[in-house]
């Protein structure tokens, strides 16, 4: 990965940064497609050097212009060039312009009808740019499941063909990349949800636009990156003791489910919390000692048990293996009322989705996909169509900082800011992985962190970590392999 920069951009503001290029600083769109094409190319020679017959699949707009640019670069070069167009040849310009240019130097073009894709050692994927906002039709949809089909590698030109730039979500036929060259500036549903596993390695090429361009138009959300965690983490001073550290109160852990309260609890005490308690039912008491003897574990039959506890702690975990009976819920609800700062994840979320509980007025919720839909009361799919609303509608609406977990977790604070964590990896869909970003986040508040940095700096810690972790290999990652990375990360 090599971002480039950390803004991501919605599709409309990308639009206008081009438009502010070619009014204000004498640049034309015609210049713009050369810029790209040019980049694409370069980016094609150094990563697939050996690629010597390349087959270029074209749509109808300017996607499609860019792929006319860079066939004609291929063949100047001495590759072999197949270009295939799908549907109607680009009649507007720049695109024009590239269609003749290629036509003028001896190109051919083959109208897409059906079927497989010619021999190739790359396939170049310029069908759809960023426009797309629905599912590919007829010969489109057609040609993107024959590229799929393909044995070369897929570059793809801006974006996958099928993905929704804006919002990550692809509702149909969606070209599956081994890399993707954005132009301009990042889109910001090139790094979230399914645009995980579709865009590959993804590359950034400004076009040498000028930083005028870009004065005055906002990015929608930005990239987390390693550096992060430093500047988030300052160096300890030498008389520091555990008080000062911060207490946190993991409460959790009914019945059969108290490994879910001690992978909270071991994740907030490698993050660095001075104090860890753990509120559980009586039979995980004992092997919560023994899992994590740093920790101190009480039994809780009830609400009054609970407050003591409550009122040595500086922030409280909850939600690891709680359960929804009414032993949960009683704890819960004391838990929320506390006036404490609280991690709400797992049966907390599911409690508050079904009215049992109160937000916090000071908390952070870490839903996954199925967890967010119940609080908002739609349907998965309504998650995955566009992250970025739902998050931002979960902050507004429970006014909370607010982690929605998946493949690129997006991270909001109370006013809609939003960060996007692009690491992490498919190994971290295994049990307890949420578990452990309850304590991380949990251990990083108690620290002195805000609520929004705690969220954000232990989202990039968790997947940071899972990365490591995968060194191994990603199918059997458990959390508490994460857990053990995170000293590491912690003290960068």
């Amino acid at each position: 990965m090599n971002p480039g920069s950390s803004e991501l951009y919605t599709v409309a503001a990308v639009r206008a940064i081009e438009a502010r290029a070619t009014h204000d600083h004498a640049l034309d769109l015609w210049t713009l497609m050369q810029r790209a094409g040019q980049a694409a190319y370069r980016m094609l020679r150094v990563r697939w050097p050996g690629a010597l017959r390349i087959a270029i699949v074209c749509g109808s707009g300017n996607n499609g212009g860019d792929g006319y640019v860079v066939a004609a670069l291929a063949r100047a070069a001495g590759l072999q060039v197949v270009l295939v167009q799908v549907g109607a040849t680009p009649a507007c310009e720049p695109a024009l312009r590239a269609v003749r240019a290629w036509c003028a130097g001896g190109g051919e073009v083959l109208a897409y009808a059906g079927g497989s894709l010619s021999d190739a050692d790359l396939v170049v994927d310029a069908v759809f740019g960023i426009g797309l906002d629905r599912a590919p039709q007829g010969s489109a949809a057609a040609a993107i499941e024959a590229i799929n089909a393909h044995a070369a590698p897929v570059f793809a030109l801006d974006v996958p063909s099928g993905l929704n730039a804006g919002s990550g979500c692809a509702p149909g036929a969606c070209v599956q990349a081994c890399a993707t060259l954005s132009f301009v500036a990042w889109k910001r549903g090139l790094w979230t949800g399914m645009a995980a596993r579709l865009c590959g390695d993804r590359q950034l090429a400004t076009l040498e636009l000028p930083p005028e361009a870009f004065a005055g138009i906002e990015a929608d959300a930005r990239l987390l990156a390693q550096p992060d965690v430093a500047a988030a983490l300052a160096p300890r001073a030498r008389d520091l003791h555990k008080g000062g550290c911060g207490h946190v109160l993991v409460i959790g852990g009914d019945r059969g489910h108290g490994g879910a309260a001690s992978l909270a609890a071991s994740a907030a005490a490698r993050t660095g919390a001075g104090l860890v308690s753990v509120a559980t039912r009586a039979e995980h008491v004992a092997p919560i000692l023994a899992s994590i003897p740093e920790a101190m574990v009480q039994a809780v039959a009830s609400r009054e048990d609970l407050r003591a506890l409550i009122e040595r702690a500086d922030v409280i975990a909850l939600g690891p293996g709680l359960g929804q009976s009414d032993w949960g819920v009683q704890l819960a609800q004391e838990a929320c009322g506390a006036g404490r700062p609280v991690v709400l994840d797992a049966d907390a979320l599911n409690l508050l989705a079904a009215g049992h509980l109160a937000a916090p007025a000071a908390c952070v919720l870490t839903p996954h996909p199925g967890e967010a839909a119940r609080l908002l009361a739609v349907e998965v799919a309504a998650i995955a169509r566009d992250r970025f609303a739902a998050v931002r509608e979960l902050a507004c609406r429970y006014r909370a900082v607010v982690v929605l977990k998946g493949a690129g977790s997006l991270i909001a604070d109370r006013d809609g800011a939003v960060a996007v964590c692009p690491f992490g990896n498919p190994g971290m869909a295994s049990g307890g992985m949420g578990d452990a970003l309850t304590g991380i986040v949990a251990a990083l508040i108690a620290q002195g962190l805000s609520l929004a940095d705690a969220a954000r700096t232990g989202a990039l810690v968790h997947a940071l970590a899972a990365d490591r972790a995968a060194r191994h290999g990603e199918r059997g990652l458990l959390a508490s392999d994460l857990i053990a990375e995170l000293r590491r990360l912690v003290n960068p």
